[in-house]
């Protein structure tokens, strides 16, 4: 047996067993932090499974599929840029893309003015009618694009319609609005409606965020509600208001679904090339070529990707010169 007063008194023993103890502790360590990172590792793994089954996969091969171009003579031979520089010179895909531009032109500060001036209303009530009101504006939003666009053919249709029932009582026809020269605005309608609850509960979100006592400072300033919303809030939320843009700016360049589901009823106004995405889609699944709607859409990707590039760039330089 040891002797526990030799073991005490022995100043060897007493010095080792630390360092002992400590050299033990390391490769716990160790192994706990590996198994924490597998863990983080099993947590997103399903997600990563699908973001590369069903985004980057599906992107790649439409990728690989636009570099070649199919011919009953020639078969399939590799064309690499030739589809992208034929595609940028197709005046069909030019008309679509001249379209889309001129839509969001219009429609963007359409739907702005309605979110911004809907969200600082809301902002602006204190009773329980600011809660119904918010979710009505919403509401629009949670239903699905295509179950809209059939509401909204049911409303426009000349036929069996409401306009036709209420402009019957005065004896009068009613309105085509998705004829060839009413077509922009009833598809924009269509739209500001569907986007401007989204759009309203982000700068409702933002507004929110805003510390209350900056109103107090304006308002002990002698500033009136109005002065209150256009020259305090609204300059606070630019942040935003420029999220908002960007998310418009991509959603109506690749707009699709609407006009789609509208087309039957729209008399011809709604051609195959209407947007670069339903002639992509036309291509593909009514001519079989799908190389060349690859093309399409991929050229689409760099219609928008210039376009988001040129706001973002030109609202920076703007905020530099106004911070300057």
């Amino acid at each position: 047996m040891t002797n526990p007063a030799t073991t005490l008194s022995s100043p060897g023993a007493a010095a080792t067993t630390p360092q002992a103890a400590s050299t033990s502790k390391k490769p716990q360590s160790r192994r706990r932090s590996v198994s924490r990172g597998w863990i983080g590792w099993l947590f997103i793994a399903p997600f990563g499974i699908v973001f590369v089954v069903f985004l980057v996969s599906p992107l790649a091969y439409a990728f690989y599929l636009s570099l070649f171009s199919k011919g009953l003579a020639t078969g399939t031979i590799f064309s690499g840029v030739g589809n992208y520089v034929k595609a940028f010179t197709d005046p069909e895909f030019l008309s679509g893309v001249w379209f889309v531009l001129r839509f969001a032109v219009v429609l963007i500060p359409v739907q702005m003015a309605v979110s911004l001036a809907a969200a600082l209303v809301l902002d602006s009530l204190t009773t329980r009618l600011a809660n119904f009101s918010r979710l009505m504006i919403f509401v629009p939003y949670a239903i699905p694009a295509v179950i809209g666009s059939i509401m909204w053919g049911f409303l426009y249709s000349p036929s069996f319609g409401p306009l036709n029932n209420l402009f019957s009582l005065i004896n009068q026809q009613a309105p085509e609005i998705l004829n060839s020269d009413n077509i922009f605005g009833g598809l924009m309608n269509v739209v500001v409606w569907q986007w401007a609850g989204y759009y309203m509960i982000i700068i409702y979100a933002a507004l929110r965020g805003i510390d209350p006592s900056i109103y107090e400072a304006a308002r002990i300033d002698g500033a009136n509600p109005r002065q209150i919303a256009l020259r305090v809030k609204v300059p606070m939320i630019t942040s935003a208001l420029v999220l908002i843009l960007v998310f418009a700016l991509i959603g109506t360049l690749q707009f699709f679904t609407e006009p789609q589901v509208l087309k039957p009823i729209a008399n011809g106004a709604i051609t195959a090339s209407f947007t670069p995405n339903i002639y992509a889609y036309n291509l593909a699944f009514q001519f079989s070529q799908f190389n060349y709607a690859s093309t399409i859409s991929f050229s689409l990707g760099i219609v928008v990707f210039i376009a988001v590039y040129i706001f973002l760039f030109s609202t920076r330089k703007r905020r530099g010169g106004f911070s300057s």
